[in-house]
């Protein structure tokens, strides 16, 4: 089979950022999500979707945006920044959402609603820790946004439309609602309900939903109890900060080199991708 010649990606970021670019591009465009969690389970998680009940979903995204607006409206005022960023505390959130993950693991789907805004909120934590890491300051509105719009960029599946639902796509399609938000702060200060911030929970809630109905069905499946509550927790955890990492080090790199010769990096790894699994 004839092999295709890959053309170097011309940008003029350096080489080590160059690299993290492909690192990044890597973690946001190919989540491993369900393959993790079906690791963790023995069962496909698309299988074990199927077997959950049909009203289940309707209270998983009443819950989900209620838990969102919290977080958007009064949570996020408590992250606080720090002079001197430190190395994220992965273990340390890691472990506390495995502790949150084994008591609603006991009660199986019933306790995964009620333990669902905690182990949210938690995550959250370990985003905003990162970002901070990252260089962002947790002080400005717009930061904390960034945090939560995590939640959504961690959802999409392998088998989304890279044109519509890649890491830029996703952005694309909230910043109209991120904008709405970012003005509502401004006027009324982050604390404040209205229809701008819900309106945003309610678009991350739709792709944040796709993530919580995987992490249900690897509960529901098995029927493991606490043990199993607490290693799915864990591998969720993981998952979104592994996610949160890739999105803000490309807001690093955009910060350095600007957000269009980023974006510009981005796809043409996009492109070599695609032209090598055409050849393969």
């Amino acid at each position: 089979m004839i092999e295709s010649v890959a053309k170097p990606i011309n940008t003029n970021l350096a080489a080590d950022d160059r690299a993290l670019l492909v690192r990044a591009h890597q973690v946001l465009e190919h989540p491993s999500l369900a393959a993790r969690l079906a690791s963790v389970v023995g069962t496909p998680i698309e299988v074990a979707v199927r077997l959950l009940p049909k009203d289940w979903y309707k209270r998983l995204h009443a819950g989900l945006e209620a838990t969102l607006v919290r977080l958007l409206s009064g949570a996020i005022r408590s992250l606080s920044s720090s002079p001197t960023p430190t190395m994220p505390h992965f273990g340390f959130h890691k472990a506390i959402g495995c502790a949150s993950g084994a008591m609603g693991g006991l009660f199986g789907l019933p306790g995964m609603l009620i333990e669902m805004p905690v182990s949210t909120t938690l995550i959250l934590r370990s985003i905003a820790d990162i970002a901070r890491y990252e260089g962002e300051d947790l002080n400005d509105p717009a930061t904390r946004l960034e945090c939560v719009q995590v939640f959504a960029f961690g959802a999409q599946s392998e088998e989304d439309d890279a044109a519509d639902t890649g890491y830029y796509g996703v952005r694309l399609a909230l910043a109209l609602s991120v904008t709405n938000a970012m003005r509502h702060v401004i006027q009324h200060g982050v604390s404040a309900d209205g229809p701008a911030m819900i309106g945003l929970a309610a678009a991350i809630s739709n792709r944040f939903g796709i993530a919580m109905t995987q992490k249900a069905a690897a509960v529901m499946v098995p029927l493991i109890g606490a043990a199993g509550g607490a290693i799915i927790n864990a591998v969720f955890m993981q998952h979104f900060q592994e996610t949160a990492w890739g999105h803000f080090t490309i807001r690093r790199l955009e910060r350095t080199y600007g957000s269009a010769l980023v974006r510009q990096a981005y796809e043409l790894i996009s492109q070599e991708e695609r032209s090598k699994s055409r050849w393969r």
